[in-house]
């Protein structure tokens, strides 16, 4: 059964068909710049163009980088305010004349890598974390998502996590990969004090790079491995949504 998932990101949106029996592909991924101001009408014209672009009349899943509850966008940290409070699976279901379904970012490339990626049959509390324009999180415990977990906002060292240890924080202060490293490991640690995971799964676009960065964090007790589908993810999980409502 093919689903068409679609990843709205803080700079980039992507989408693709994806198989959801298997996770993977069925037609190459097209990617387009996040509208700025990332107001909702102008993302609402980007994802009706995607969904054009594939010629897509069938179920639609959509990755919102936010908290999701019953279709409303209650936080939007990268796009604009204007999110908060509102319908955006209505607003997305009118632009495209779909049925959609809506959930966070992270929770749809969580489940994702808890199906086909790196924590396939994997028990007990895994935490996926995704580093790119902010830090994205989601909590499993025995296979069941604990959705809208936001730890890419705990404050550490008087600052929101992500903008000490995002990709984006990374690029912005020209940070070497020891120092960011540094910065990943004590984010890392204050995240295995709250909830003692068996397993970090390191996700985002940067997750293609972890050879660069895996082998410096040695902070925390619980394994760390990259995401296997990498920046996929969020696209397979969105699709995944769809397809289980």
């Amino acid at each position: 059964m093919d689903v068409l998932g679609i990843d709205i990101g803080g700079s980039g949106i992507k989408a693709a068909p994806v198989d959801v029996t298997t996770g993977a592909f069925s037609a190459p991924r097209v990617k387009v710049a996040t509208p700025r101001p990332a107001l909702p009408d102008p993302i609402a014209e980007a994802v009706k163009g995607l969904v054009d672009g594939y010629g897509w009349t069938g179920p639609t899943g959509i990755a919102f980088p936010g908290v999701v509850i019953g279709g409303v966008t209650y936080t939007a940290a990268n796009l604009d305010p204007a999110w908060i409070g509102l319908d955006a699976r209505a607003l997305f279901a009118k632009a495209t004349g779909l049925t959609v379904s809506l959930l966070n970012d992270a929770d749809a490339a969580g489940t994702a890598e808890m199906k086909f990626g790196a924590a396939a049959g994997q028990d007990g509390t895994v935490l996926l974390l995704t580093f790119g324009t902010g830090i994205g999180s989601a909590l499993f415990t025995d296979g069941v998502l604990v959705p809208n977990t936001e730890f890419g906002h705990i404050e550490i060292h008087g600052k929101d996590a992500e903008e000490r240890a995002s990709e984006r924080a990374r690029e912005l202060h020209d940070l070497s990969w020891g120092k960011w490293a540094g910065r990943v490991d004590d984010y890392l640690t204050h995240l295995e004090a709250l909830v003692s995971p068996s397993l970090f799964i390191i996700g985002g676009g940067i997750s293609r790079k972890s050879d660069k960065f895996l082998p410096l964090l040695t902070g925390v007790r619980a394994k760390i491995v990259p995401a296997a589908l990498h920046n996929d993810a969020g696209i397979v999980g969105a699709a995944m949504a769809a397809a289980a409502t």
